[in-house]
């Protein structure tokens, strides 16, 4: 007769069983675990790699801002250092700084336009007004043409005259010795243009290339013109031209930033002409902004 099993091995047998449930449990727990930790790693990981990548992006951006404000002041220098070098010297010695590096010349005409940036009104849109308010067919010399903005918006007839040519436009010369004709033109230009310490010669070029009765038009920054702070006075300057062959038409001071004078060329000149006595027009630097 077979002996049933005593209580003793009967409860030793279902702890068995339990912790055997047990362990299972444990180690399905545990993998299960694995997994989350090993998604919230994942989810973790695209977080971290995007602000490392903003971290980098913002600091191309920085680098960038600081190279471009160096490049801007390095630009500035540049610009102010010819500046002062073409209204203190000569209109050969201009001539000749730019044939020796043409490249300057785009340097310097960058600049420039910056500064121009910061006006509220350009004098050489006044003069296209002025020009479309005459009749198309009188013909213009622009001396300082710069862009030759002011033939790329009339009708006219433009001679564009500068130191150097980027345009095939443009004649390339010393504004005191152009290869114009003699007496045919009827608007001779200077706009913001009077630079050199030779400046009265580039007026007796143009009175030789007028016409008799044709128009000088001058504009000019207007602290250079100023007594009070070092510039010619207003009216010796006129006086000067007058005395070359001209009439004083129109003075108009009525812009902060420059000012514009009309003369017009006389009929008959006086072949015996005194010296005359040129104001000096103090150069016109800018400040390093």
């Amino acid at each position: 007769m077979e002996k049933k099993p005593s209580r003793k091995r009967k409860r030793a047998k279902r702890l068995k069983s339990q912790n055997k449930k047990l362990r299972h449990e444990k180690d399905d727990s545990v993998a299960v675990e694995d997994v989350d930790e090993r998604q919230e790693e994942e989810k973790e990981e695209p977080s971290a790699s995007a602000f490392a990548k903003r971290t980098k992006s913002q600091g191309f951006s920085k680098s960038s801002t600081f190279l471009n404000k160096m490049k801007a002041r390095l630009s500035g220098g540049h610009f102010r250092m010819i500046n002062e070098k073409l209204y203190t010297c000569t209109g050969k010695e201009a001539l000749d700084y730019f044939k020796e590096d043409p490249a300057l010349f785009n340097v310097y005409h960058a600049g420039y336009q910056e500064q121009m940036s910061h006006w509220p009104e350009q004098p050489v849109n006044i003069i296209i007004k002025w020009l479309k308010d005459s009749s198309p067919s009188l013909v213009v010399a622009d001396f300082g043409c710069g862009d030759a903005r002011l033939a790329k918006n009339v009708k006219n007839k433009v001679f564009s005259l500068d130191l150097v040519s980027n345009d095939p436009s443009v004649i390339a010369c010393d504004m005191s010795k152009t290869p114009l004709d003699t007496s045919v033109i009827d608007v001779a230009v200077f706009c913001l243009s009077l630079m050199g310490t030779n400046f009265a010669s580039y007026l007796k070029e143009a009175h030789r290339v007028l016409k008799p009765g044709g128009w000088l038009l001058i504009a000019e920054v207007k602290s250079r013109f100023d007594p009070n702070t070092g510039g010619a006075d207003p009216k010796k300057f006129s006086k000067a031209v007058c005395e070359l062959g001209f009439t004083s038409e129109l003075k108009d001071f009525s812009n902060k930033m420059f000012i514009l004078l009309y003369f017009k060329k006389k009929d008959k000149q006086n072949p015996n002409r005194k010296e005359i006595e040129w104001p000096e027009l103090k150069p016109c630097l800018y400040k390093r902004r």
